[in-house]
């Protein structure tokens, strides 16, 4: 189990939808302190939390931030783009950029806290993942939360004899900007945050966080047809 009462937690992304929900639910449930990421810590809300700039595709700025917070011992790496690059129209660098965000960022910051988390006793990291890692529906979008996906899964993997958990969250449809176009059924981001939470109390390895998720992971033991029912016409 992995205490979050008395923890110092710290969210990339914090200052707004899941990152901003998770701040508060961080402090909802006891955490000690809370570092809550921006490109503008200027836009960090939460009274109580402690904004720190963060720019994780950068290196310079993800070895800023980790000689700052030293005391962390549960990490969430949250923050991400959707630029949703098509593979045969868009520039590849548009591409290349969602990859940076998505799969390096995290990367980025995993490897600069992993030092300081083992120092401080062990604890827990939380990547936020998406229903499409495990459905191509968002071009690059898609492409880089699997392979987030596939990190996460290796990181368990080591970082477990380092007294470090993982878990990682998938998530469809949440009510925040980037979904604010989307006409469908959508979670909030409290109910997303407050699950999340009790994935990192119980250290569940994964955490579905809505019905939708929960059939697309049930789908992918079945024919590429359960996912993809264009192919069977």
């Amino acid at each position: 189990m992995t205490t979050i009462e008395g923890a110092t937690a710290l969210v990339t992304g914090g200052s707004r939808g899941i990152g901003r929900a998770l701040v508060a639910a961080l402090y909802e449930r006891g955490a000690k302190k809370v570092y809550a990421t921006a490109r503008d810590p200027r836009t960090v809300t939460h009274p109580d939390a402690v904004p720190l700039a963060l720019e994780v595709s950068d290196p310079a700025s993800v070895a800023a931030a980790a000689e700052q917070a030293q005391d962390v011992t549960i990490l969430i790496n949250n923050a991400g783009a959707a630029v949703n690059a098509s593979y045969l129209d868009a520039p590849v660098d548009d591409v290349r950029r969602e990859f940076e965000t998505n799969f390096y960022g995290p990367l980025l910051v995993t490897r600069a806290f992993v030092p300081v988390v083992e120092r401080n006793g062990g604890g827990h990291l939380l990547n936020v993942h998406s229903v499409l890692s495990w459905v191509a529906l968002g071009g690059s979008y898609s492409a880089s939360k699997a392979a987030l996906w596939s990190q996460t899964n290796s990181l368990r993997l080591d970082l477990k004899p380092r007294g470090i958990e993982v878990t990682g969250l998938h998530v469809g449809y949440v009510d925040t900007d980037m979904t604010a176009g989307v006409d469908a059924p959508k979670s909030t981001p409290e109910s997303v945050a407050a699950q999340a939470l009790d994935g990192i109390a119980a250290n569940a390895p994964e955490v579905l966080a809505d019905e939708l998720t929960r059939q697309v992971k049930a789908g992918l033991s079945a024919d590429l047809t359960a996912l993809y029912p264009q192919l069977a016409a």
